[in-house]
This record gives C-alpha cells, structure tokens and sequence, in this order.
C-alpha cells in the first residue's frame, strides 16, 4: 500500500465541496470543482488543461448570493465574492447547491479568518476621515 504524500493535516480539512452545476436540472456535469478550507477557497476549472484558483479567505472583502428563477427552482444559486486578491479580483461561485448555507458558512469563516489574522477593512478608515473632513468645513 502507496503512502499518501499530502500532509494529513490539509487531507481532512475540506468543508464544503461541490461542483458547478448545469443551468437546466442542476446536474453537475461541468469540470468546475469548489473547495473551501478552514483558510483557503480553491476553484479548479478545466478538463483537459487544469487551472486551480486559490484564495486565501481574509483577503474576502464582501459576499452576496444572487438567486434566480430557475435557479430558486432547481435549488441552486451563486454567490459573488469581492476579494482583494491580486489574481482572482472578483470572483463567483456559479450554480451551486444550498447556496444560502455555503455563504452562511463562507461569510463566518471569513470573518473568523479576519480576526485571527487581525486584519480590518480600510473602509472604516475612510469614514472616520470623511467625518472629520466634513467636520473641519462646518467651522
């Protein structure tokens, strides 16, 4: 018997996995697989050539879930994330099932991630400093 030569510390670690569904009867016979880890999102797309996106989850900056009509009635949905990664930008993940909970479960553990690595949004900064800006002008 082979040993595996991936660390059993990553082999175990995947949440949630699925793969990207048809737009018709939400059959999932595409060649695009979704992965998320306590810390990391993977997209690998491709049959033939294989490309593999990684994601680390604190670099996730919004989430929102977009469902339509065939999508509500075959049960899927997609979800668009907004990430300050430099090589995957903006990103969705298209046609997937429970999609309410996946995002429920993607949003907590960005938000867990976040903490961990202390990191916080700019967007908050830029409040205050508007604020003050608007506070210098009144005077």
């Amino acid at each position: 018997m082979a040993k595996s030569t991936i660390p059993q510390s990553t082999q175990n670690d995947i949440l949630w996995r699925d793969r990207k569904r048809t737009k018709f009867l939400a059959l999932p016979w595409t060649f695009t697989v979704y992965r998320l880890t306590d810390d990391r999102l993977f997209i690998k797309r491709g049959f033939f050539t294989t490309h593999e996106d990684e994601v680390r989850l604190y670099r996730i900056l919004d989430i929102s879930l977009k469902r339509t009509l065939l999508q509500k009635i075959f049960g899927t949905g997609s979800i668009l994330c907004h990430s300050s990664d430099k090589t995957m930008g903006d990103f969705e993940i298209i046609n997937i099932k429970h999609s309410y909970d996946v995002k429920n479960l993607l949003s907590d553990l960005v938000e867990k991630e976040r903490m961990a690595k202390r990191v916080s949004n700019r967007e908050f900064m830029a409040c205050d400093s508007e604020d003050e800006a608007e506070d210098d002008t009144e005077e």
